[in-house]
């Protein structure tokens, strides 16, 4: 066993502490690896919080992972020591279900193992990225390329694939009329992804207060939704919308603003039931779906694509002891536009 520094949440109540966890003995498939940086995701809030459901405590959370292998098992082929690599949302699945040898692991059938707050193959409750090291089998570990920066590559492991992998199942290509809702962790690298991938790209958020930001990072187009016409006017536009933000909408009104055979794709993931009228689908035989992370295949094609394309999240790059204060910024949508933890500022447990 490996015990290393860690920040956790002792409770849904109380602020992140220090702490030090166990890690598992390498096993001859698994890899170690040193933790450099460990992302911010509104998920961890919701999960320590227990707004997504009971979770067993102190629990470490962050699937947005990267650093460097330290130790690999005997039978390891796919990762060398020194390796620079990342870790996102999930580190197993059942291997042997439909979606699973389809290599859509993100929807395995009985559940992929999640980073944090899951329950392992050995029965212990999964802990995150907040941390110095951490031990995952190979096949769930992704190579991160040299050409992306280190402290930024983080948060693709969870905003990067998050919002790649519905833009690429819908085929978004020059020639699409892309929507981004919100722009936050997840809207920011919709913005970017889909402007490399040649779409005309509209970026739909509360106020204008980010417009200069998002016209940079490859929008066309910048509306204020608070804004009452705003929607009215843009009515039977969209190809695709991207939903990124993890709170009520007005779903109807955003889902009017979809041309014909258009889909509306939620990414965001709020703790409240969404509600919508079934007619509004059916003008433009319009579709409203959602999407989950990505699979480990597709997680490394979006690598690959970023650093093909320039493309690297905008981050905040903070020490462990400014994790909670993040977090409260994080609600209050301040941040441009990921915060990153430092991991090589985490102290240990007094």
């Amino acid at each position: 066993m490996y015990t290393v520094n860690a920040y956790a949440a002792p409770s849904a109540t109380e602020p992140l502490e220090p702490t030090t966890i166990e890690r598992r003995d390498l096993g001859p498939k698994d890899v170690l690896i040193d933790i450099a940086y460990a992302g911010i995701c509104h998920s961890d809030i919701h999960t320590v919080r227990g707004e997504w459901g009971e979770i067993v405590y102190p629990q470490v959370v962050g699937h947005e992972i990267v650093g460097t292998v330290a130790e690999v098992g005997s039978e390891v082929t796919l990762h060398a020591v020194g390796d620079r690599v990342g870790v996102g949302c999930m580190v197993n699945s059942c291997r042997e279900c439909e979606n699973c040898k389809a290599g859509m692991e993100n929807y395995c059938l009985k559940g992929n193992v999640g980073t944090y707050a899951g329950k392992d193959k050995d029965g212990t409750i999964t802990q995150g990225g907040y941390a110095e090291k951490i031990v995952v089998v190979e096949d769930f570990v992704l190579r991160v390329p040299e050409s992306i920066p280190y402290e930024a590559a983080a948060p693709l492991l969870c905003a990067g694939i998050t919002t790649y992998s519905p833009l690429a199942h819908w085929k978004v290509g020059p020639g699409s009329r892309v929507a981004v809702v919100g722009l936050g962790g997840l809207g920011h690298m919709a913005v970017k992804i889909a402007h490399a991938m040649g779409a005309e790209v509209t970026v739909l958020s509360q106020t204008l207060s980010k417009k200069e930001d998002g016209l940079k990072m490859g929008a066309d187009h910048y509306y204020a939704t608070s804004d009452p016409e705003t929607l009215k006017n843009l009515r039977n536009s969209f190809d695709l919308i991207v939903n990124t933000v993890s709170a009520p909408l007005d779903l109807d009104a955003y889902l009017r603003t979809l041309a014909l055979d258009g889909t509306m794709v939620n990414v965001g993931a709020p703790p409240e039931a969404l509600p919508l009228h079934v007619f509004t689908l059916f003008a433009n035989r319009r579709t409203f779906a959602g999407s989950s992370i990505g699979s480990i295949g597709e997680t490394q094609e979006m690598l690959d694509f970023c650093a093909e394309h320039g493309i690297a999240p905008e981050i905040e790059l903070i020490d462990a002891s400014q994790i909670n204060e993040a977090y409260e910024r994080v609600l209050k949508s301040d941040v441009r536009y990921r915060f990153v933890i430092d991991t090589a500022t985490l102290a240990p447990a007094s």
